[in-house]
């Protein structure tokens, strides 16, 4: 069986294992964000957030699946691939993104004090940049938004 012989997943569908990551998250102390790329039609990398776990400023959970999607596939650039995000990426996480030149950037909730692809900035589309991607915003953005309300909740 080839890969042409699987349905392929709907941003949906990818949006449900992302959440399923930032869920994962607040076990060790960590914001709940969740990524997943998806490449031909399946997920070859998922991570949720781990700055905290690790001391690591940058363990965004887009730049670690990104990462993971890289070696999985054996290629930096992921161009026919889509990161799909609980969480509007930060200007860190585009630039990733634009990075591995991904096809795709589908994500849950804006950030509004820190998105990078529509809320406050816009680096997926830049035409000043050297690779534009197609973004999708709001995938099952009240689950994810509920996701962070309830953590950052029990925090106070």
């Amino acid at each position: 069986m080839n890969d042409e012989d699987h349905e392929a997943l709907t941003d949906d569908d990818a949006m449900v294992t992302a959440l399923e990551e930032a869920a994962a998250a607040p076990s060790h102390g960590d914001v709940p964000i969740g990524a997943v790329v998806v490449h031909r039609g399946r997920i070859v990398a998922r991570r949720h957030n781990e700055r905290e776990s690790s001391g690591d400023p940058t363990a965004h959970a887009e730049v670690l699946a990104l990462r993971d999607a890289a070696a999985v596939l054996g290629d930096r650039r992921l161009r026919e691939a889509s990161l799909v995000v609980t969480l509007e990426p930060c200007p860190m996480c585009a630039g990733a993104a634009w990075a591995s030149q991904v096809a795709r950037v589908v994500y849950g909730a804006a950030d509004l004090k820190a998105g990078a692809v529509g809320s406050l900035y816009n680096v997926a589309v830049d035409r000043r940049l050297n690779h534009q991607a197609e973004v999708v915003s709001g995938v099952r953005s009240d689950e994810a938004a509920a996701l962070l309300t309830g953590f950052f909740d029990e925090l106070r």
